[in-house]
Formats: structure tokens, C-alpha cells, sequence
């Protein structure tokens, strides 16, 4: 709601707020931008937007968690009180107690060496109640917290390290709720999750909301997963709301553009038109459906034509060599004298030219298979093979096969050092491999290719002056620098805004198109499947449980797990009207 609807008792309210951070050559950087909105009690918002458009920034600011360089305009109240008047006493009464917030990135949150069972008591300790006075009181609460985002007690003696992401998910939201606060915001609280946790986690919130009365603000940039939860939707842009409403309206039938942009970004399962159809195509595409006017056949709009056709690919005659094959795969591990196996039993074919999206859920070894197939994991049995030939264990045969088949990580960070140059990090593999050529010639090609025009901006420019779609485009192109014929990319759209991993999903369609790439795409993101690939793989605890075409698997699945991950997404066909 407006600030011009604001009513009475609302829970939370920004009235004009603007935040400016101060930069170090004397100038603000506005992050939020005379900002009014009112939360009612026990209502749920969802706040939308990509990185940069000032959405934890608004979050941050409700229980004064900025840094000392922000400055803040206007009123913020919680319960009607102005949190800038808040003496300090009442400041630390209040966060816990009548407002908490769940953090993005529950492992880089939590105290990697405390127990699950300590951190939650410390919030009971600090803002202690006649219920939780005495340890045996609080140990009684940490279970009956637990219990409340169902967890079993048993894990209260657990540390982050020992959690799954859902769980630790999970762990965040119960400290929250420790001293029973009317307000949870909630901070992109499923990024990176798969389906299947993520569903749980959103039932978690849904269920407090409506069993508690909880009232809920949730960030993130998927429309869809704000919908399964949020009544409202508010999307912010530049620091700005430009567009709220109920959450039908704004996922059904966006009006402003950004909306439009953020609403396409997520594919919906089974709707022929976002098949091979991504960034500004998908938007073109999305604008004519609600004008009514005639969608154009084939390739997408904005100049990314369509793949081949990866059904007629699959459907090959079995006789010919794939690019890569895996045959009765085994991967075993030992843990804690335990054995595990990650890999079990697994036979895969990938052809030239063709995208196959390998989905399942965290845990079910699908980047222990690819670490594999790159000959960073040895295998227990079974064999991998390039254009037929098993794949080498002689240094220098390994070391051309790697050039071939090239990693692209999920996150384009970590991936790259700190400390080089985007010239560097591109031409590093030229130089392992010391290919022949102008090494300024070829850095320059590869990175036209990832789409860093005019390449000579980007080379003396360090991985923190990038924003997240060109580091992933700069490891793109250290790949493409070599000439690969196939790619695996390991969630390369995971940690990404809308817009971008639209445009990256638009790259890897041209790359195949254009230079007859294929790529083994691994992801838990069924849409993004949807949007790109030729042919589905379904991993489920080790072993392959369905494979084939994507219309298919994804329409007419034959296995029970699969349909188990189709069941929980979100932005399903029908599920955003």
C-alpha cells in the first residue's frame, strides 16, 4: 500500500524515506528515493526488484543495521514508533522482540562454530521473559522453535556445517521468531535453494503467517516466489516504487516495463511461447500476448534465433559417436568411516551442439558428476568418454581433453582472482595451454563473443568493478578463449538478477546457435530448463531417474520424483493467474 493508504495500526510504515550512502569522493550514492509504504498487521509484502534497487537497504533500515556512511530522510516507524528517535535501550528491546529479520545466506549468518541450540538461546538470553528465564526454560523454547519450522529437536546439538541449505534456512527463521516479534522481513530467504527447499521454506513462512498472524515482508527478485506467499507485491527500480498490487495482478498482468522484464525472466513450465525465448526477447514476447497482437513463430525478438531442434537431436540415430558419454558411473566416498555414494551406477549421452539440463535437488550428485566427468573426481567404476575415447589419465592428454570441455562455476566471484585483470583472467588459459596467435587478438575475440563490447573498456578493469552478469560473462569468455566444443556450466544463473540471467541464457543459446556448443547445464531450476535446453536428465539420490526431450519430461513426466519437483514450482503453468 501507498503511503497515501497508510492504515491505522499499521505494523510498518516508510513515510518519504530517502537513504543516500556517502561515497568517498564527497558525492551520495541514493540507494532508496522518497519511498512510502505501509504494511498492515498481519499482512505480507513482498518487496521486488534486482540488486541495487534499494530493497535491503529499506529492510535494513528498519532496525537501524546500515552502516555509519548512510544517511536517512523521512520516518520509519515500527508499531507507530519513529525507529530514528529509538534510544539505544529501546532500540535493542525492540529488534528481537517486535521486529526481526532472516538474512540472505543462512551459512554466511550463523556462527560456523556454535550449535544450533546456542545461537537461538542467545537471543532468549539477551532479551530474557518470565517464559525463558532459566536454561532448562530456554532449552524448552529452542525445541518447541524448532519444532515450529519443523526441525527435530536433534538438531539443536548440530553445527551450520552439518545442516542442509534448508535447514539452515530454517534455523534462521526460528531465531527470528525467539521472542515472538509481530514483524519478520524476510531477505531473500530461498536464493539458491533447489525446488523442493524451497517449497518447504515457503510453507514455513505461509504457515506462521496464517497460524501466528505474523506480519511479513519478503525480498526477492522472482515474482513468483513472492506470490506463493505475499498478498501484495511492490517493485522497485532505481530506488523507486514503480509498480504495486495484489500479487495476481502484478504477475498476471504487469503494467510497467521493469515489471514486465522481471515477470518474463521466470519462465512458465509448459507455456510454448518461453521455450528458447529469453532477456528482451521474453519481455517483446510478454508485451504482445497482453496487447493481444499476433506473437511472431520462431527465434526469439531480440536476436537470438532459435536453437536447433534439440528433440529431433535426441531422437539421432543411437549409432552416432555423442561428444561425451558416460557409462555405469560410480562415485564413492568415505565420511566419518561411513560409505557414501554420491554416483550410482549412471550412463549419459550428450551430443554436439545439444544443451542438456541435468536438475535434481542439492545432495543428489549432480556436481560430484560433472567434477567427475571433468576428470577432478576419479571414479569408483565405470567410464567417461570424449568423442568415444575413454577419457585420459596421462597428464598432457588430460590437460588437452580440458581445453575441449571447459567448467564454467557457479559463482562468477569466486571463480575469479580479486587481484587480476580481466585481461588476465582471460588470457590465463591461453598461456596454460600456450596456444599460437596474438594473445591480445584472442582475449578480444573471446570477450566480443561473452558480449563485453568494445573488449579493449573491459581489460584493465578488476573483478569488483564489474557488476554480476559481466564476471559471469568474463569466466564465459576464459572458456570460449579456448575454443571448447562442449561447456558445463555448474548453476551458472543461480546467484544472478532477472535481467541478467536472461541475458546469459540469451549467450549460451547464441553460443550453441552461432559456434555449435554444447553444454551439460547443471541446475535445480526447472524453468530455466524449460527456457533452454534440448533435453531434461532428472538425478535423484545418485541415480538417473528420467531422461529425454524437454517437453517430455517436463510435460508428461514418468517418474514420481520428478514429478515431486514439478509439484513445487512455483511459476508452474497456472500458477500466476
Amino acid at each position: 500500500m501507498s503511503g497515501a493508504q497508510q492504515p491505522a495500526g499499521a505494523a510498518l510504515e516508510w513515510r518519504d524515506v530517502t537513504i543516500g550512502y556517502r561515497r568517498g569522493d564527497g558525492g551520495e550514492l541514493v540507494a532508496v528515493d522518497g519511498v512510502s509504504l505501509s504494511v498492515p498487521r498481519g499482512g505480507t509484502v513482498g518487496l521486488a526488484g534486482e540488486s541495487g534497487c534499494g530493497k535491503s537497504t529499506m529492510a535494513m533500515s528498519v532496525l537501524r543495521l546500515l552502516p555509519r556512511s548512510a544517511r536517512i530522510t523521512g520516518s520509519i516507524l515500527v508499531g507507530g514508533e519513529d525507529v530514528a528517535t529509538m534510544s539505544w535501550g529501546r532500540l535493542r528491546a525492540v529488534r528481537w522482540t517486535e521486529a526481526a529479520i532472516v538474512f540472505q545466506g543462512a551459512m554466511h549468518s550463523l556462527n560456523p562454530v556454535r550449535t544450533v541450540r546456542r545461537q537461538i538461546r542467545e537471543a532468549l538470553e539477551l532479551h530474557s521473559s518470565p517464559a525463558t528465564r532459566t536454561p532448562a526454560q530456554r532449552d524448552a523454547r529452542v525445541a518447541e522453535l524448532l519444532a515450529l519450522v519443523d526441525l527435530p529437536a536433534a538438531r539443536a546439538e548440530a553445527y551450520p556445517h552439518e545442516l542442509s541449505g534448508g535447514q539452515k534456512q530454517r534455523v534462521m527463521i526460528a531465531m527470528a521468531l525467539a521472542c515472538d516479534p509481530e514483524v519478520i522481513i524476510a531477505d531473500e530467504p530461498t536464493t539458491a535453494l533447489d525446488v523442493v527447499v524451497q517449497a518447504q521454506v515457503l510453507d514455513v513462512l505461509s504457515g506462521l503467517v496464517r497460524d501466528r498472524g505474523l506480519t511479513l515482508v519478503m525480498i526477492s527478485h522472482d515474482l513468483s516466489v513472492l506470490a506463493a506467499v505475499c498478498e501484495r507485491i511492490v517493485v522497485m527500480r532505481h530506488g523507486r516504487i514503480v509498480e504495486e498490487g495484489p500479487s495476481e495482478q502484478i504477475l498476471g498482468s504487469p503494467r510497467h516495463e521493469h515489471t514486465r522484464e522481471l515477470a518474463a525472466a521466470f519462465p512458465v513450465i509448459g507455456d510454448p511461447g518461453s521455450r528458447r525465448v529469453v532477456g528482451r526477447a521474453a519481455v517483446t514476447r510478454l508485451r504482445a500476448r497482453e496487447s493481444g497482437a499476433p506473437e511472431e513463430d520462431g527465434g526469439p525478438a531480440a536476436g537470438v534465433p532459435a536453437a536447433p531442434d534439440g528433440a529431433a537431436a535426441t531422437h539421432a540415430e543411437d549409432t552416432a559417436t555423442p561428444l561425451l558419454e558416460v557409462r555405469d558411473l560410480v562415485v564413492d566416498f568415505r565420511s566419518r568411516g561411513q560409505h557414501v555414494r554420491a554416483v550410482d551406477h549412471v550412463s549419459l549421452r550428450c551430443r554436439a551442439g545439444e544443451i542438456v539440463a541435468l536438475v535434481g535437488q542439492s545432495g543428489s550428485g549432480k556436481t560430484t558428476l560433472a567434477r567427475t566427468v571433468l576428470g577432478l573426481q576419479r571414479p569408483t567404476s565405470g567410464q567417461v568418454l570424449h568423442r568415444g575415447v575413454p577419457l585420459p589419465t596421462a597428464r598432457a592428454a588430460l590437460k588437452a581433453y580440458r581445453r575441449a570441455v571447459q567448467f564454467v562455476l557457479q559463482d562468477p566471484s569466486a571463480s575469479l582472482n580479486p587481484k587480476h585483470t580481466v585481461y588476465e583472467a582471460v588470457a590465463e588459459g591461453l598461456r596454460i595451454h600456450r596456444l599460437p596467435g596474438d594473445e591480445r587478438e584472442r582475449v578480444a575475440a573471446a570477450l566480443t563473443q561473452a558480449e563485453l563490447t568494445p573488449p579493449e573498456q573491459f581489460f584493465a578493469r578488476i573483478p569488483q568493478e564489474l557488476s554480476g552478469g559481466q564476471r559471469q560473462r568474463v569466466v564465459i569468455a576464459g572458456a570460449l578463449a579456448l575454443e571448447p566444443s562442449f561447456l558445463v556450466a555448474d548453476e551458472p544463473v543461480a546467484s544472478l538478477d532477472a535481467s541478467v540471467r536472461g541475458e546469459i541464457l540469451a549467450l549460451l543459446l547464441r553460443l550453441q546457435r552461432e559456434l555449435g556448443l554444447g553444454a551439460l547445464v547443471i541446475t535445480h531450476d526447472l524453468g530455466l530448463a524449460w527456457n533452454i535446453a534440448d533435453r531434461v536428465v532428472v538425478m535423484h539420490q545418485g541415480r538417473l531417474v528420467e531422461d529425454g526431450p524437454v517437453e517430455q519430461v517436463l510435460l508428461d513426466p514418468q517418474h514420481d520424483y520428478t514429478r515431486t519437483l514439478l509439484d513445487v514450482v512455483p511459476s508452474r503453468l497456472g500458477a500466476r493467474l
